[in-house]
């Protein structure tokens, strides 16, 4: 693993220079963190967890713990670490998670030093019912410019933006991260998805929000990442699709609901499409969300996830959150598939922080 990535330059942060993002006016290290991403998917894909840190089985961190089930089992820590910012928009002190923001804003920071990874999910209510983002509930055309709840939605995004900017090295440089909003929305069961607003809508939503944060709020640290959940054919991807100037990064979420067979055609089928579409506009891409709910078969990791996996050019592959004993997606100690993620974690195409960390 040290002879390939001392291959690599030394630094990434030349090269990054001449990188375009979807704002033009992205700090130097977010354009960095771009270049670390591109460079990851030329090797191999690193391993991402959900909360990897603030919560597993048994445990939670209330401030005075640093750990993860993932460095329980494989020592070593995930080298894509997802957070969410559901209820940061409602002025909560935490997320529909759980996780107190204070707490989520030092997890990100450490982890960041640390050379990880930070991708972030936004489940925001639903403005209109405000009940939870699974309301479906016609919303999205009131946020709009022209809708009357536009007011609401640009100070919702106001407490976005001061979380983003927030986020900085004890240095003072921006901590750049993946900001990946308004997902699935080829999935009728979030308020912006299918059925719940028409493509055009929700390309406007997207355009609006990139502009509100980029512009209006100058948050430079993001990368923006759509992903939608699993695909039919490279037209449903491309249905809410905002344009090439409002997207850095593209992404699917893939998770097993059936059995193994199905699972392996649906990663190898929707893989293989995403891969085309990202070639074809030459952007990273990534298997943004997915895994194998309470991990009932032992050897799935190797041969199951790594081997639909290794080969399609992803930048990362982010397992969701451990929750609770009946839905988890990472091993935790005991668990049945532990022994096999270790062998997972040793692969020379996967790469958790030790490896992440060395790619400058």
């Amino acid at each position: 693993m040290n002879i390939l990535f001392s291959s690599c330059k030394s630094s990434l942060i030349t090269s990054s220079k001449t990188i375009g993002l979807s704002n033009s006016n992205a700090s130097p290290e977010t354009k960095h963190l771009q270049q670390r991403i591109k460079e990851i998917a030329k090797s191999g894909y690193a391993f991402g967890h959900q909360d990897a840190t603030s919560y597993g089985i048994g445990w939670k961190n209330e401030g005075d713990v640093y750990r993860s089930d993932v460095n329980d089992v494989a020592g070593d820590f995930p080298g894509v670490y997802g957070f969410e910012l559901g209820h940061l928009e409602l002025g909560h002190e935490q997320n529909l998670d759980t996780v107190n923001f204070d707490l989520m804003s030092k997890l990100i920071k450490r982890a960041h030093e640390e050379g990880g990874l930070i991708t972030i999910s936004w489940h925001p209510n639903n403005p209109v019912s405000k009940k939870s983002a699974w309301n479906t509930k016609t919303a999205v055309p009131y946020i709009l410019k022209d809708g009357n709840l536009h007011p609401l939605y640009n100070a919702w995004l106001s407490k976005i933006a001061s979380f983003f900017k927030n986020l900085k090295t004890d240095d003072g440089k921006m901590i750049p991260v993946v900001f990946r909003p308004f997902h699935e929305m080829n999935g009728s069961w979030f308020w912006w998805g299918a059925g719940n607003c028409t493509p055009d809508e929700f390309k406007r939503l997207w355009i609006e929000t990139h502009d509100i944060l980029s512009k209006k709020f100058e948050v430079n640290n993001l990368i923006y990442c759509y992903s939608t959940d699993a695909i039919k054919n490279e037209k449903e991807y491309l249905k809410y699709y905002p344009g090439d100037n409002y997207v850095d990064v593209l992404g699917i979420d893939l998770y097993q609901k059936g059995s193994t067979n199905k699972y392996v055609e649906l990663l190898n089928s929707n893989l293989k499409m995403l891969s085309a579409i990202a070639k074809s506009k030459n952007k990273p891409y990534a298997m943004t969300e997915g895994g194998y709910e309470t991990l009932p078969e032992k050897d799935w990791w190797t041969q199951v996830f790594d081997r639909n996996l290794a080969d399609k050019g992803i930048a990362w592959a982010l397992v969701w959150r451990n929750a609770w004993p009946n839905h988890f997606y990472a091993p935790f100690m005991g668990q049945i598939s532990g022994e096999d993620f270790v062998k997972f974690k040793q692969l020379p195409n996967v790469f958790f922080l030790s490896d992440v960390k060395k790619i400058k």
